[in-house]
């Protein structure tokens, strides 16, 4: 079957959200008595569900992670969700695919509603027909958790699935798209390395959007 639609991470694929991220983990670290002042060295809590970072970088409990999860959004709620971007040539890498008859949906772990407000606030919501993402509660957050969500709300049968392709940039998209049967697109202008997105099984690797887009089309 010929791809048919395009399922987008957000975070590190469509926009650069490193810096409203990484100070929202910092508040939260702060909380629980731990300083960290250089920002980069929270570089990895990008794109992965934040309370399996808690646990994997700082070794919280599950209980203390879901809390910092909870502490993070203090900040993030409030101010860090704006501090963020679109990469340069994303809207026109969008743009080009809609253009071309793709169907275009977001998938993201970070919650739906912030997904949203982040898509609107940048004037990105009209490329997609479905925004994705974690729910609130964190029953859904990992990410083929979310991808199987957004197949089951569009209607996207097993069968189809050969339709559709991942793009995303961090090695639990690839992990998610290969646990719910799709494709994926590893982007090397976000925040995984081209080790990372190989050793998780990408299918290709793109270096920008715009190679990315011409990629995608030619998969059609």
């Amino acid at each position: 079957m010929k791809l048919k639609r395009v399922f987008f991470d957000l975070d590190g694929t469509l926009t650069d959200s490193m810096p409203g991220i990484t100070k929202g983990v910092q508040y939260a670290l702060k909380h629980y008595g731990i300083r960290v002042d250089d920002l980069s060295a929270l570089k990895p809590f990008v794109g992965p569900p934040l309370s399996d970072s808690f646990q994997k970088y700082y070794n919280f409990s599950e209980k203390d992670a879901d809390d910092a999860v909870y502490v993070f959004r203090e900040y993030y709620d409030v101010k860090g969700w704006k501090d963020n971007a679109p990469f340069d040539g994303v809207k026109e890498m969008l743009e080009s695919l809609r253009d071309a008859g793709l169907e275009l949906y977001v998938a993201t772990s970070k919650p739906e509603e912030t997904a949203k407000r982040v898509l609107e606030y940048f004037h990105m919501t009209e490329y997609f027909k479905f925004i994705g993402g974690a729910s609130l509660d964190e029953k859904r957050v990992n990410k083929d958790a979310v991808i199987r969500y957004v197949l089951a709300e569009n209607g996207i049968s097993e069968a189809e699935r050969s339709s559709v392709i991942m793009v995303g940039d961090r090695e639990h998209d690839v992990n998610g798209a290969k646990k719910t049967g799709l494709s994926v697109i590893g982007v090397l202008y976000g925040y995984g390395s081209r080790e990372e997105l190989w050793s998780a099984g990408a299918d290709y690797l793109c270096e920008t959007p715009e190679e990315t887009a011409k990629l995608i089309k030619s998969l059609m």
